[in-house]
């Protein structure tokens, strides 16, 4: 399982759903038609809900002209919503639902600059046998060699990560390459499809974004234009990274053409990518530079994989005992 999107996933035909709306109590809806008995669609319901509560100022984001996309066999629809806030730049969703079970969700929640908050990440994958989990809180900024910003942010969850570690364990084989974005209460799980499975992974779900809900209620603005330049070029390389080597780039190429997938990937998904900084991919991750200045497409590179959980239940990355 390589960083993070799991559009890449995405095969099947679902039915149309309706466009984003706002109800008349100003609760606001990203639904879509379920055609299972199990559906992310509560999920995003749930975190838009839970962050109203949080801010009263969550109003739809200037990204609205993504909201609902059909493959050009006009089988399949993506559906997508996003939101903004004074202490989110970007709040945003894109979930599938096919009529034989298959869904994804790609949730993510991605802070202003002047908050090095860390990024809020759901990407699930589920079908009629395998469900394929990336649930964290990404970090901003490095939690494997340096202690501040670890202990700043994930000190008082790792009872938390070991929790749900426990209940849903690591998933597999993942690269160093990846593991720089994950921090150490990530999720990384593979499952089979079960009504306990699937409650157990709404339980994370609402728990890891409650912790970052009230992160963010903690936070302090920056007002150290150093700092807020750092968090700002830390999430640019994020987004440069993931909108590089996202891995759903040629399905939703397959799905809606070359055109619409780039816009999707780079407008949507990881927007800000083209916005927040001048640097490139190669700038980031010059070991990704080909003999004749190209980028590498390969997925991994370099490092060695991790079979098991890379840090302890103190939250201490062992990665490096590994052999």
């Amino acid at each position: 399982m390589e960083t993070l999107s799991l559009s890449s996933i995405i095969s099947t035909a679902i039915k149309p759903y309706p466009l984003l709306s706002r109800t008349k109590n100003t609760r606001f809806s990203c639904s879509m038609k379920v055609a299972s008995s199990f559906s992310y669609q509560k999920f995003i319901q749930y975190a838009l809900d839970e962050t109203k509560l949080s801010t009263s100022d969550l109003i739809p984001s200037s990204l609205q002209d993504f909201s609902t996309l059909k493959s050009l066999d006009g089988k399949t629809e993506l559906k997508m919503c996003s939101f903004q806030a004074p202490k989110i730049r970007l709040l945003r969703s894109l979930s599938i639902e096919t009529s034989e079970g298959m869904q994804v969700l790609d949730f993510a929640v991605f802070p202003e600059a002047e908050f090095d908050l860390p990024i809020f990440c759901a990407n699930f994958f589920t079908s009629a046998n395998i469900n394929i989990v990336v649930l964290d809180l990404n970090p901003l900024h490095d939690v494997i060699n340096e202690t501040h910003y670890k202990e700043k942010y994930y000190k008082n969850l790792i009872p938390l990560g070991v929790k749900y570690s426990e209940l849903l364990p690591w998933g597999g084989k993942l690269t160093s390459e990846s593991l720089k974005f994950f921090s150490p209460i990530v999720i990384w799980t593979k499952f089979s499809s079960s009504q306990e499975n699937h409650n157990i992974l709404f339980s994370a779900f609402k728990d890891y974004y409650k912790a970052w809900l009230n992160l963010m209620d903690h936070a302090i603005k920056e007002t150290d234009h150093s700092q807020i330049s750092l968090n700002l070029e830390a999430q640019h390389r994020y987004l440069t990274w993931r909108a590089q080597k996202d891995p759903g780039f040629h399905v939703l190429k397959r799905l809606i053409g070359e055109t619409h997938a780039k816009d999707v990937v780079k407008k949507f998904l990881f927007s800000g990518v083209n916005d927040l900084g001048n640097k490139t991919f190669l700038d980031y991750f010059p070991e990704y530079e080909s003999e004749n200045g190209s980028i590498i497409e390969k997925r991994s590179i370099i490092g060695k994989s991790f079979e098991k959980r890379p840090w302890n239940t103190q939250g201490v990355f062992i990665g490096d005992t590994f052999g």
